[in-house]
């Protein structure tokens, strides 16, 4: 894809649903939160992913963002990721934000807004503040609906509460 030229919709909502993929792993085989990320180079290839990982290795670190920027680090033997756009299906933490700054990531698509600790423009937005040297254009919202409803559903069965239909959820539900 040419610089400057947008990411088609449905390639942003095709790699949702291979963070979707992730996501459901964390839960399925580690009973994490299921939060999932895809790192996109710009030629369109995946080169790192991950999910959340932090309650299996008792590592507070170990997002599916940083998991994945990590991955993207060792396959490129570097750690700026210059270029690539990052897929997560959740709105990233501080620390996740940080690290994209400093990754150099260059665009970042998350899925569901999170209201409670989102660093991305919910709660606060660390990656538009003008003082970083690295500037990161993000996209919110991307089957959002969908990536609140996993992530609330989640949390109602940790509940022993029944599953929310198709109408959506915020990930703090329940």
């Amino acid at each position: 894809m040419p610089p400057g030229q947008a990411t088609p919709p449905e390639d942003d909502e095709r790699w949702m649903r291979h963070a979707f993929t992730l996501a459901d792993r964390a839960e399925r085989e580690f009973d994490e939160i299921p939060v999932g990320a895809v790192l996109v180079a710009a030629d369109g290839r995946a080169f790192g992913e991950g999910f959340n990982r932090n309650i299996a290795t008792h590592d507070p670190t170990a997002h599916a963002e940083i998991v994945a920027l990590r991955a993207g680090g060792q396959a490129l033997g570097n750690h700026r990721l210059v270029g690539s756009t990052l897929y997560v299906t959740l709105e990233p933490c501080a620390m996740c934000a940080m690290a994209i700054v400093h990754a150099r990531i260059a665009r970042l698509v998350y899925g569901a807004a999170d209201p409670k600790t989102g660093a991305c423009g919910s709660v606060f937005d660390l990656l538009a503040d003008p003082r970083h040297n690295h500037r990161v254009a993000v996209s919110g919202g991307v089957l959002g609906e969908e990536a609140g409803r996993r992530l609330s559903n989640y949390f109602r069965a940790k509940r022993g509460r029944p599953p929310l239909g198709g109408q959506g959820g915020s990930p703090d539900e329940g």
